[in-house]
């Protein structure tokens, strides 16, 4: 977040522009997320995470590959519950995680998604996620939006 998102900038000097954006921009889950990433990436816990990591991103990869072979396109929930209530979040780490266990395989793999609005649930919105082969972002494009025209989710606003 320094071109995007939320950017200090009270100061002339880049680097220090950068330290602050990283100190104040991001949340505790995004840093719970770098240390754990750098942590595995430092010296003698490379072989340990870092290369299993790749061989079981390989593994997700050659699933998601085989699937494309029968289908064009999965649907799938965005998220397994739905949003949080305006102004409520967990600070349980592994309930923050499993929040994206709908999204974190195709970032995994690499693959094109999309979420869109499909409804609410206890006066909360629902997403549902398109998810396609490699290089078929502008079909997502194409068929979130054909959605979006054909149902009236993407206008409706939950009571606050």
């Amino acid at each position: 977040g320094v071109k995007y998102g939320y950017s200090f900038q009270d100061t002339d000097d880049m680097w220090r522009a950068m330290e602050l954006t990283r100190q104040y921009g991001f949340g505790p889950e995004v840093k719970r997320r770098i240390m754990l990433g750098s942590y595995a990436l430092s010296a003698g816990y490379y072989d340990a995470y870092y290369v299993k990591a790749q061989q079981a991103r390989t593994l997700i990869r050659q699933d998601f590959d085989r699937v494309f072979q029968e289908v064009d396109i999965l649907v799938t929930p965005t998220s397994p519950v739905v949003a949080f209530p305006l102004g409520e979040k967990t600070e349980d780490p592994v309930q923050m995680y499993l929040i994206d266990v709908c999204t974190v395989p195709l970032n995994i793999a690499g693959l094109p998604g999309i979420s869109v609005p499909c409804g609410y649930s206890q006066g909360l919105p629902v997403g549902m996620q398109l998810i396609g082969p490699h290089l078929s972002e502008a079909t997502l494009l194409g068929l979130a939006y054909a959605y979006e025209q054909a149902t009236p989710w993407h206008n409706a606003r939950p009571d606050i």
